[in-house]
């Protein structure tokens, strides 16, 4: 099995910067992709951000220009920096993992963290 265990979230005045982190753990070979998601109270999960093994990233419009995702393969590990922050920007966000290769060699998905408080405000 594989657990996220991500780090990082709090309260920020709006302008400021966080950064969030998230390492996976477990019988893990290799992981495709490792992204960011968050809910706010009341909405639905959204996209963040998600970065594959090769580096490839892509944003939510929103956040384009602000956030950076970034990964160390070696370490399982994807962290979100978060500049210039806004109040919308509040949610609780959630580390996934997706595409892993596990060390049998199967490859499983749909791996979610515990999510981490980030409230942003004005």
């Amino acid at each position: 099995q594989v657990q996220l265990v991500e780090s990082g979230g709090g309260l920020v005045q709006a302008g400021g910067s966080l950064r969030l982190s998230c390492a996976a753990s477990g019988s893990i070979f290799s992981i495709n992709v490792m992204g960011w998601y968050r809910q706010a109270p009341g909405k639905q999960r959204e996209l963040v951000a998600r970065i594959t093994s090769d580096g490839i990233t892509n944003y939510a419009d929103s956040v384009k220009g602000r956030f950076t995702i970034s990964r160390d393969n070696a370490k399982n590990t994807v962290f979100l920096q978060m500049n210039s922050l806004k109040p919308e920007d509040t949610a609780v966000y959630y580390c996934n993992a997706d595409r892993v290769l596990t060390t049998a060699r199967v490859y499983t998905s749909g791996y979610w963290g515990q999510g981490t408080q980030v409230t942003v405000s004005s």
